[in-house]
């Protein structure tokens, strides 16, 4: 190691004693970081988040039970001063979850956009390292399959509406400004052995269903009824958030053919070719709240309001999708409708683009 370090050294050695005879800059250009790589890191940063909140939430707790065993405050003062934790701590996980996921988006567009650029990087006017060529040399020397079970951060986005009569033809709410986002984890257990089609996918996702009515109206919630109502002011925003932790179970088909190595030993790799998955999903409503925002006076004012909007406490549906790689086309759509009790029965659905990290 010593050696190989010493040889390194001579050779950078010279070529700046090269660059210094031939009045050159010496240039290192920053390489910029994978697409997945920092997804990934992003994915990180959220599950540390959520587990720092717990974990924080956990001790508050104790404290509060050792008051009350202490004798200090009473069972309705204890189980009181839990829920103002609680709801403290589920607000600080969405702020701070809020901050990532934006960074997220960024960075999906920037993909989208073809600003992410990893292949190359120049250290000076002469000297060129093809990095996405190393990467393909390197991947010819690894030889190691993937575990039969591989875990996966999940991300969609796309646009979300509500099917009335089986249509979304002359729909309530804006097509291009309604939207829906969703992320999560997964693990991918490959079915059979020896045999790389099937897979069976399953993990807990996070979903943001948004709504932004047309014709200037806002949500009004009338009783057991949740309708639309034209406002008396110009509404430069209307929306009506909905979000849902799910459990999503998908059965996958992967095409990625298996290869074999030198010794005869089947190489199983995913999400490197063609996949379908089909499948479902069912989970709880975590919150509801419209967000109105308008002008009065010259003055911009912006109110939220929370409530359950006879919003249904629980959700189920069925969804798919198809790609290549880890972008795939996805659709969900919920078997229950999304109001309660509403006379007219409409139905979330979405359509998007997903990304399925490994």
């Amino acid at each position: 190691m010593k050696n190989f370090t010493m040889y390194i050294a001579m050779a950078f050695s010279l070529v700046a004693t090269q660059l210094v005879a031939q009045e050159k800059p010496f240039k290192v250009e920053k390489i910029q970081p994978s697409f997945e790589s920092q997804a990934k890191a992003i994915a990180d940063k959220i599950e540390s988040i959520t587990k720092e909140e717990k974990a924080a939430l956990k001790l508050e707790i104790e404290a509060i039970n050792k008051e009350l065993e202490a004798g200090t405050i009473t069972k309705e003062q204890a189980d009181a001063k839990k829920l103002v934790f609680a709801d403290t701590r589920s607000k600080n996980i969405e702020t701070r979850v809020a901050v990532e996921q934006s960074k997220l988006e960024d960075l999906v567009q920037q993909k989208v956009d073809g600003k992410i650029d990893e292949t190359t990087f120049t250290i000076t006017d002469s000297i060129y390292i093809d990095l996405k060529g190393m990467k393909k040399s390197f991947a010819k020397k690894k030889t190691g399959g993937e575990r039969r079970t591989t875990s996966q951060f999940v991300f969609a986005a796309g646009l979300n509406n509500l099917v009335t009569n089986e249509s979304v033809a002359n729909s309530d709410y804006r097509y291009w400004g309604s939207h829906f986002y969703e992320w999560g984890f997964t693990s991918n257990t490959r079915v059979f052995k020896n045999d790389n089609l099937l897979h069976f996918k399953y993990g807990f996702s996070v979903m943001y269903n948004n709504l932004r009515p047309t014709d200037n109206r806002l949500f009004v919630t009338n009783g057991n009824q949740t309708i639309l109502e034209t406002s008396a002011i110009n509404l430069e925003e209307s929306r009506l958030r909905n979000v849902f932790i799910t459990a999503p179970v998908h059965l996958e088909f992967d095409f990625t053919k298996k290869k074999i190595d030198d010794t005869g030993k089947n190489i199983f790799k995913t999400h490197r070719s063609f996949r379908l998955g089909i499948g479902g999903y069912a989970g709880l409503r975590v919150k509801s709240k419209q967000k109105l925002r308008y002008e009065i006076d010259g003055n911009d004012i912006s109110t939220k309001e929370k409530g359950d909007f006879n919003v249904n406490d629980f959700i189920y549906g069925v969804s798919t999708y198809i790609g290549y790689k880890e972008t795939s086309l996805y659709i969900k759509y919920d078997l229950n409708p999304m109001f309660q009790d509403n006379a007219v029965k409409q139905n979330n659905i979405s359509l998007g683009v997903r990304f399925d990290f490994n």
